[in-house]
């Protein structure tokens, strides 16, 4: 997975690669062909770009350009204003080791910020800016789960340093995980949820800036991008399967991280396989094809205590072994995938909350209560 900051130093290709050739001189014989009149546009969709153009004036004035600062060339990113104090939401991995940034708006103003407030699990950061209010413009939090695939969804962000670029796609998915950018104290990494995917065109740079709906709110901070190309110094380009953390993940996290300056996660200390093909399915001798199968349950975690069993059976698949438990619900919800476990935790829960687990264990139903505790640090 690509994160999508972007070093200043790419900008030199990008202004090179802005070059172009002149256009050949027009001739001076005559066109013979017939003149084909353009078609009129269907009011419908008159009416949709008159929604772009609008959205874009109406929300654009919010969005910012971020700059690392340093004796080094720094990154670049993207963000938003989330209130009128001047606080400004990003992405984490774009302010990554600065303690003060350059915030530039659109109207040409130019500011330093400083972060106040960092969350390695959803990627958000949040720096504060002292700037006059006339130059602070708010975005609105949508409700993300009111998101359906298919939906449309604008990106507005600075990709390779293109300040103001506006992108339109659809939500492709809903409920996707990433790695997050918190180490377990074992060497692994935790897991992000609730994440969006989308195919609004993302590239390096756009890293922190919002994902809109059509009513112009902020329904998503876009991330990330899953990509097989690159240009000529290694920076990935879109594919058209770009990530961004969901708003609602925002709405629970930035309050905090402003607050307190971090965030803590619910944790229930089990490792699981998200999605269970056939061939595992006969491999385990699971009696349903969907649930969240346990591979690993951390010592003295809250599953462990709460007396969640993983797979101890060895099986024909190497490193699986058979016996653990599905979760197949969680406080009466249905688990079909891992996804769908985490997606819950994370925006419904908090350390000390409790959750009951229904999990199937061989033929049997078994509800089973754990407290959560926060991710180790």
């Amino acid at each position: 997975m690509k994160r999508i900051s972007l070093a200043l130093s790419v900008l030199v290709l990008a202004a090179l690669a802005c070059q172009v050739g002149a256009l050949p001189a027009a001739s001076a014989t005559p066109v013979t062909a017939p003149i084909q009149q353009s078609l009129p546009v269907p009011e419908s969709a008159a009416q949709s770009q008159e929604l772009l153009v609008a959205l874009f004036q109406r929300v654009n004035p919010g969005v910012v350009a971020i700059k690392t600062v340093g004796d080094q060339a720094g990154s670049l990113g993207s963000g938003f204003v989330y209130d009128a104090q001047g606080h400004i939401v990003t992405n984490y991995h774009v302010v990554e080791g600065s303690k003060q940034v350059e915030v530039d708006f659109t109207s040409g103003l130019k500011t330093y910020g400083t972060v106040i407030g960092a969350d390695l699990d959803s990627d958000l950061a949040v720096v504060k800016v002292t700037a006059p209010a006339e130059e602070l413009h708010p975005l609105t939090l949508g409700d993300s789960d009111a998101l359906q695939v298919g939906q449309t969804v604008i990106a507005i962000g600075n990709p390779f340093g293109l300040d103001s670029t506006m992108t339109a796609g659809i939500v492709s998915a809903l409920g996707r995980t990433l790695d997050s950018m918190h180490t377990t104290t074992g060497g692994g990494v935790f897991t992000a949820g609730d994440i969006i995917q989308t195919d609004a065109a993302i590239n390096p740079g756009n890293s922190g800036g919002p994902l809109f709906n059509l009513d112009g709110e902020v329904v998503g901070i876009n991330r990330a991008i899953r990509t097989v190309n690159s240009t000529t110094s290694g920076e990935p380009l879109n594919s058209g399967i770009g990530f961004a953390v969901s708003s609602n993940i925002v709405k629970r996290v930035v309050p905090v991280l402003i607050e307190k300056g971090k965030y803590d996660y619910p944790y229930l200390g089990i490792t699981s396989m998200n999605a269970l093909s056939l061939p595992v399915i006969e491999a385990l001798g699971l009696k349903s094809q969907v649930g969240a199968y346990v591979t690993g349950v951390t010592k003295g975690g809250p599953a462990d205590k709460a007396g969640i069993q993983a797979g101890d059976q060895p099986t024909s698949i190497q490193n699986l072994p058979a016996g653990g438990d599905l979760i197949i619900a969680i406080d009466g919800r249905p688990v079909k995938v891992f996804d769908d476990l985490l997606r819950y935790l994370i925006n419904n829960k908090s350390p000390g909350d409790t959750v009951v687990l229904t999990v199937l264990r061989g033929d049997q139903l078994v509800d089973i209560v754990v407290t959560l505790a926060k991710r180790p640090k």
